[in-house]
């Protein structure tokens, strides 16, 4: 008699050891706590168990070492299969909106692999700072989005936890001033308000370099050590430096990059453009 294994048990298993929490993989899957641990529970009856219970922490077992490679494999195939086979279906336009400093850095592989798989679908990018991001999700102006917001504060799924670092010039010394010269995208922007609290708290006067929604203008200010400014980590571009914590400058927490999509959106296109986002995100899915 055949036997077969619930794809959805090892998507709950990978998910879990990706994000280290019963509750982070249950924001991730739509699902709650309950629901993703009875899925563990179910699968451990078959493998034995697979993760070691540290109080909040959870970390795999030599048996969920040896089954995760598998299982990532063949969700891969699962997935790509799934894809294929619904290609053909997938039409109609999707309006993604993200912001500037996710657009330059992390999206462009995985929209690339989207619109490579679905050729009919013709996809919209409005780029925005999250806040303009939310006010167009409610009006409907967009069908699915990324926005950037502190841990805890999202209703959305989250799909990374990203650092947010202070960023200067190769070399620079635009951080030792005072007050501080800071460039900031724009006024609007996700990480703004949280960056001038951290200032004030510790009471470092600082000074507006540049303002004007121009992530391009930004990092030429920081690249010429006129200003610093504060990025996630996994969007700094290569040639600007991560200052570190003998910079002087306050440590700044860390920020999520969280999946919404628009009330009542149930078009299959906007369902694959998800499902690529999270694929594409989840080497970010990393303790801060």
């Amino acid at each position: 008699m055949a036997r077969n294994l619930d794809i959805a048990l090892l998507r709950a298993f990978v998910t879990i050891a990706d994000h280290g929490s019963m509750t982070a993989a249950g924001h991730a899957l739509h699902l709650t706590q309950g629901a993703v641990s009875q899925q563990i529970a179910r699968l451990e009856a078959l493998s034995g168990p697979l993760f070691f219970r540290d109080h909040r922490d959870l970390r795999l077992t030599s048996a969920g070492e040896r089954l995760l490679g598998d299982a990532r494999r063949l969700l891969a195939f699962h997935d790509a299969l799934w894809t294929e086979m619904t290609a053909g279906t997938m039409e109609g336009t999707v309006r993604l909106g993200a912001p500037q400093d996710l657009i330059g850095t992390l999206l462009g592989p995985i929209l690339k692999s989207y619109a490579q798989a679905h050729p009919q679908v013709e996809l919209t990018l409005v780029c925005a700072a999250s806040p303009e991001l939310t006010r167009a999700l409610k009006r409907g102006e967009i069908d699915i989005a990324l926005i950037e917001e502190l841990p805890g504060s999202s209703r959305g799924e989250v799909l990374a936890i990203d650092r947010l670092v202070w960023v200067g010039a190769r070399g620079g010394v635009a951080h030792r001033k005072r007050p501080l010269p800071i460039s900031m995208v724009s006024e609007t922007c996700a990480f703004r308000t949280t960056v001038l609290d951290e200032l004030r708290k510790h009471e470092l006067p600082w000074r507006t370099v540049f303002e004007n929604g121009s992530i391009d203008t930004t990092a030429a200010t920081v690249r010429s050590d006129l200003a610093v400014t504060a990025w996630l980590a996994s969007t700094v571009p290569p040639e600007l430096d991560i200052l570190t914590s003998d910079s002087g400058l306050p440590e700044l927490p860390g920020f999520g990059i969280n999946l919404y999509l628009s009330p009542g959106q149930n078009l299959p296109a906007v369902s694959e453009l998800a499902r690529h986002l999270r694929d594409g995100l989840t080497r970010l899915r990393q303790p801060v």
